[in-house]
């Protein structure tokens, strides 16, 4: 669709399956494309001295964002960026220790620590993100969609209460059972946050959101529905009630959670999985309702060429050539990967799914 300060989409592809539409061919788009596994990616972040000069740097963010396209014919950018832009935009002070990931100097531990948090202005603290937006869609020139993102509240307070990163989420869990007023409180202020990012991201220019829910996994079936789904029924609402992002496509995508049903009623239009679902069971259980979006195991991308081929073309006629599949895999692409063989992976994906469609 064109606007008046941008030109119709040449290809479509991803905006179409999004909402279970014919295509010729499955889609394809790799979380965390543009990363570490690409030498043009290292250079520019040497370049930018630090992670979060290279994030909080329009003209950068832009460079990297649109890096993998000049390799693949990939059908999406999305947004260069990091889920916690939100809470470090409420002043808790994020930083990153090298081997170790990301740390917050101020984390949120007590009910003085909630009361303090606010949504944050986010054409003040946040700008950086909606200029790299405005920027990265001029640039691509109407060639693919973008995709803009964020976390979600349950994985952000992880992260909040937390401090950083962890492998057992003692604080956060803690809390949810000691002080569960509290939490509600803290994850109804992250979830308006987010809800005014993504909205902000869309009337900056991104064409599909996506929310990253990569902790939901750790919670149990009845805590994931009250922590994690439910700040996700809320966000698809918020923003189909907003004029700037009612429009566009919504992807949820739940990390180790097989509560699949209930993700696809929380208002979205496609669920993304993992590489722990199959992918039959997925078209079962959900039908029409919602597109899906994935799900290769990323650690397919270590073998050799014979078993990437393979692997790819399982996957496909596992989902089938019914309309509403945008490919990717389970998770991020890992540093360690040969760019040469997400080429292979991405010529087989074309390949496999147009023979599957067979002649227009």
């Amino acid at each position: 669709m064109a606007t008046r300060d941008h030109p119709p989409l040449a290809n479509d592809r991803l905006l179409r399956a999004l909402r279970r539409q014919p295509v010729d061919r499955v889609p394809v788009w790799i979380m965390r494309q543009a990363g570490r596994y690409l030498p043009e990616y290292r250079a520019t972040r040497a370049r930018a001295g630090s992670f979060l000069n290279l994030m909080r740097t329009p003209e950068l963010a832009c460079e990297v964002t649109l890096q993998p396209l000049a390799r693949y014919p990939l059908d999406a950018a999305i947004l260069f960026s990091d889920i916690l832009t939100v809470p470090d935009a409420m002043g808790l002070g994020l930083h990153f220790v090298e081997g170790e990931g990301p740390r917050f100097a101020r984390p949120v531990r007590t009910a003085d620590d909630v009361a303090r948090l606010a949504v944050p202005d986010i054409d003040r603290d946040l700008r950086y993100v909606t200029d790299a937006v405005a920027l990265i869609r001029r640039e691509l020139a109407g060639r693919v969609p973008l995709i803009g993102f964020s976390g979600s509240p349950w994985t952000l307070a992880c992260y909040m209460v937390e401090g950083g990163g962890s492998e057992d989420f003692a604080r956060i869990k803690r809390l949810a059972l000691d002080e569960p007023a509290l939490l509600a409180r803290l994850l109804a202020v992250v979830t308006d946050a987010v809800v005014a990012y993504l909205a902000a991201q869309a009337a900056a220019g991104a064409q599909a959101l996506m929310v990253f829910d990569t902790w939901g996994g750790v919670l149990p079936a009845a805590q994931y529905r009250s922590l994690s789904l439910a700040p996700l029924v809320r966000i698809a609402a918020g923003l189909k009630a907003d004029p700037a992002s009612a429009r566009l496509p919504l992807v949820f995508f739940s990390k180790g959670v097989h509560q699949l049903e209930a993700i696809a009623a929380s208002g979205c239009d496609a669920v993304g999985l993992d590489w722990t679902h199959d992918p039959v069971d997925a078209r079962r259980r959900i039908g029409d309702r919602v597109a899906l979006q994935g799900n290769l195991d990323p650690a397919t991308l270590r073998a050799g060429s014979d078993a990437i081929r393979r692997a790819a073309r399982e996957c496909l006629d596992a989902f089938g050539p019914a309309p509403g599949h945008v490919f990717n895999l389970g998770h991020g692409i890992t540093p360690d990967i040969d760019p040469g063989h997400l080429g292979l992976l991405i010529e087989t994906i074309h390949e496999h799914s147009m023979a599957q469609r067979g002649p227009p």
